[in-house]
């Protein structure tokens, strides 16, 4: 069998062309009394046909893979509300397509002289000492701790469900580490807001000396109303307004332009505008000023009922309590930290990094902006929800396709069914050929984080398909419980879109030989030393320098590999016939092929092959009154193995366990890894080689090293569970693996903890001479895979 059709790609129709036909002159001889005006109507006929068609490719890219969604049939009404945007510090939303989001900002009056002064949006520009979830169990709690200079905020929110009908109180705690800080006093702003007025409506009811109350309705939801009650020391001044709100992208702003200041000699306060209860709005924003310490209980009921119960502060720190407990108990019995030897402190770093992922779980509505290759210009992909983790949320507040497998595998450890509910809103994103767009940026809130250059997503460009991570995951530890008839029937709608995108890299990623792939989409620019390849999740790793059409890529080979043999699993997991995908996986992971491929036989390591030379350098150019720093090849590239180059890409052989017991070529790999020279570090394993020559390069003149020595964890993470899985083969290299296994965790998780315990934040990336934290924080998105490693779950 053919593991790998070639497909010709349909002829693209030449509007040109077709006009040309129809100017045509008439052959000589033509009898047009017998032919009549046929001939005359098939040229239109086809000049027609040919514009219709063409429609037909450029809408194709925007066409849904079924119009029957995965997602809608799994959703449980239990999880309507959560705090799902984690893109801000603190608040709740709806799931729905117009969600009803509330939220919480805060100032201090003292030193409010600009709009950065405000805190809401997550940024790292706020300099807070630290954020973070410290227990979330994904559905009904969250306790989180924001340390803003001296000023203690603790947010916490519990859910409660009776006869279907949602409610929840959350608390915002303040207190201050210093007697004489100028924060002594706090603002406190608690919104309800929709995306616009017609999505719902939202009231403001004044309640002369008591705080307000607010009313909502919303298509989902219902009949909301939220309120408000106050302890600790005295409020000095409480104001509303209700207003239109112009999309969640600009809530402060919108309240900002009616925050009004009162100054009385050299004091200085500030109130919002509305005096009077008013209807019909889109945003209602209440203001409470107050001394520290302070608290502050918002109640959202389920009807306008006034009068209806809400909760004491005492009532509501026992029910927190308990669910802070439970969480514990549930940790413990899930990960067994403890029985590996972790004390109490480490616990709670492990118990932080699991409830900073679920509590980073997002739900967006939009449409991703698309170009497929008969599309001239950027096209709407189709509205739609996606609930996912998301890696950052002060810098990446949004999901992206490669992260999210990674997510899944700590997600499916705590909760299968968030995991899976996770999974059908992604490939309820797939389109009629296999395609899902790799970063998805829905809504407005979502693109207002983004560069305009990253905003458009091309059809021909692919990710990792790390979900086939996960799943295998699943089918290896929970077979059991994915039996369950819900679960079972998920599984059953996930097989045909999973089959679907392995057919769509197998139409579009191929490369040249049969059984090569290639990342499509590398591109040479002047200002590059290394075209990036940002479609296979490694960004400016380096690969051949002059990349073409005879490129080829080990580690997507290796992905369709495990993409093979995680579908033919499921397949005969479900009772289906697993022949197809068992013979592709078979074909795939034969070490024959492999070598054929991608071995390098002087150095015995596995590499791209490409056009290429190591003789390239930025070298600086003055323009006018610029100088920039322009790419300049210095001897001509040849087609060879990028073997020049050992990192991050050479393992994936070894990381998807394709590698017989007893091959040369692992003693290699595993002598490498182990070589401080080369991967090893005390902190973990870094991407690239020390001895590569773009070690820590720059790619650009202004885009720093990303993966080009630094220390990432979700490698480190598939570095471990490989050497876990060679440490117990029978095999030559067997005790190398476990030496080298027990050494690595340990490296790992004393820096992550050290740098947590000193910097108060889990990183996006470690430097691999100082083991400090790089790029963005928090970075609770796969960088928590810290958990399984700590529990040593691969």
């Amino acid at each position: 069998m053919s593991h790998h059709p070639s497909r010709k790609p349909p002829v693209r129709p030449n509007r040109r062309a077709a006009a040309a036909a129809a100017k045509a002159p008439v052959p000589t001889g033509t009898d047009w009394k017998k032919i009549g005006f046929t001939g005359v109507g098939l040229v239109i006929l086809t000049a027609v046909a040919a514009v219709v068609y063409q429609g037909y490719l450029e809408t194709r890219v925007v066409t849904p893979y079924s119009q029957k969604k995965l997602a809608a049939a799994s959703f449980d009404t239990k999880m309507l509300w959560g705090s799902y945007r984690p893109g801000i510090y603190f608040g709740l939303s709806t799931r729905e397509e117009h969600p009803l989001a509330t939220g919480l900002m805060w100032y201090f009056p003292k030193e409010l002289r600009q709009l950065s002064d405000i805190r809401h949006l997550c940024e790292i520009g706020d300099n807070l000492k630290q954020y973070g979830w410290t227990a979330h169990d994904g559905r009904n709690f969250g306790v989180q701790h924001i340390q803003d200079g001296p000023v203690l905020l603790e947010t916490s929110f519990v859910k409660d469900v009776h006869n279907n009908a949602p409610s929840w109180t959350a608390k915002v705690d303040v207190r201050t580490t210093s007697a004489r800080s100028s924060r002594d006093t706090i603002s406190l702003l608690w919104y309800v807001a929709f995306e616009s007025d017609d999505d719902g409506f939202i009231g403001l009811s004044q309640g002369g000396e008591k705080l307000p109350t607010i009313s909502a309705f919303s298509p989902t939801a219902g009949q909301l109303s939220v309120k408000f009650s106050q302890g600790g020391e005295g409020v000095q001044e409480v104001t509303s307004v209700c207003v239109e709100a112009r999309g969640f992208n600009t809530l402060k702003e919108t309240i900002v332009e009616h925050l009004k200041v009162h100054r009385e000699g050299e004091s200085m306060s500030y109130y919002l505008l509305d005096k009077e209860s008013r209807m019909n709005c889109s945003l209602v924003a209440v203001l409470v000023t107050v001394r520290t310490p302070t608290t502050l209980l918002i109640h959202m009921n389920s009807g306008y009922d006034a009068d209806s119960e809400i909760l004491t502060e005492k009532e509501y720190d026992q029910s927190l309590e308990r669910h802070v407990k439970k969480f514990s108990r549930r940790f413990s019995n899930t990960f067994k930290l403890q029985e590996k030897g972790f004390n109490g402190s480490q616990v709670g770093f492990a118990e932080a990094a699991l409830s900073n992922m679920v509590g980073g779980i997002g739900y967006f509505y939009g449409a991703s902006k698309v170009k497929g290759e008969h599309n001239e210009n950027p096209i709407n992909y189709w509205k739609a929800p996606l609930y996912t983790a998301v890696p950052s949320r002060s810098f990446f507040p949004r999901g992206f396709l490669w992260d999210e497998g990674f997510h899944g595998l700590l997600i499916s450890s705590w909760d299968i069914d968030i995991a899976l509910d996770i999974m059908t809103h992604w490939l309820d994103l797939m389109n009629v050929d296999g395609w899902i767009p790799r970063e998805q940026i829905l809504g407005s809130e979502a693109l207002a984080k983004v560069p305009a250059e990253f905003v458009v997503q091309h059809n021909k460009n692919a990710n990792p398909p790390t979900m086939f991570l996960e799943l295998r995951y699943l089918l290896n530890n929970y077979q059991a419980e994915l039996l369950q008839p819900g679960r079972n029937k998920i599984l059953n709608s996930l097989l045909p879109r999973l089959q679907a995108w392995h057919s769509w890299f197998n139409t579009t990623q191929l490369g040249t030989l049969s059984g090569s792939y290639q990342w499509k989409g590398r591109t040479v620019t002047p200002q590059e030393i290394n075209p990036k390849t940002l479609t296979s999740g490694l960004d400016d790793f380096p690969r051949a320098s002059h990349p073409d059409g005879q490129e080829r890529h080990v580690d997507l080979l290796c992905w369709m590999a495990l993409a093979s043999q995680t579908i033919a699993d499921l397949q005969r997991f479900l009772g289906k016939d697993d022949t197809k995908y068992r013979a592709a996986y078979e074909y795939l992971s034969d070490t024959n092929l492999l070598d054929s491929l991608h071995l390098s036989t002087s150095t015995n390591t596995y590499a791209d092959y490409g056009l290429h030379t190591d003789k390239v350098t930025l070298k600086r150019y003055q323009f006018q009154q610029e100088e920039k720093m322009l790419r300049e090849v210095l001897d001509q590239p040849k087609y060879r193995y990028v073997d020049s180059v050992f990192g991050y890409v050479n393992l994936f052989p070894f990381l998807t366990k394709l590698l017989p017991p007893d091959a040369s070529s692992l003693k290699t790999t595993l002598e490498n890894i182990h070589n401080p020279d080369l991967l090893w570090s005390p902190y973990g394993i870094r991407s690239l080689s020390k001895r590569s020559l773009l070690y820590m390069k720059h790619n650009t003149q202004h885009d720093p090293p990303y993966w080009r020595g630094q220390i990432w964890i979700n490698i480190n993470y598939l570095i471990l569970g490989a050497l876990d899985h060679y440490g117990k083969l029978e095999g030559p290299h067997r005790e190398l693996a476990r030496r080298m296994y027990g050494e690595l965790r340990t490296n790992l998780v004393t820096n992550l903890y050290k740098q947590y315990q000193r910097t108060g934040y889990i990183w996006e990336n470690y430097n691999d001479s100082t083991g400090e934290g790089r790029g963005c924080y928090p970075f609770t998105g796969w960088s928590a895979l810290v958990v399984m490693i700590m529990a040593e779950i691969y």
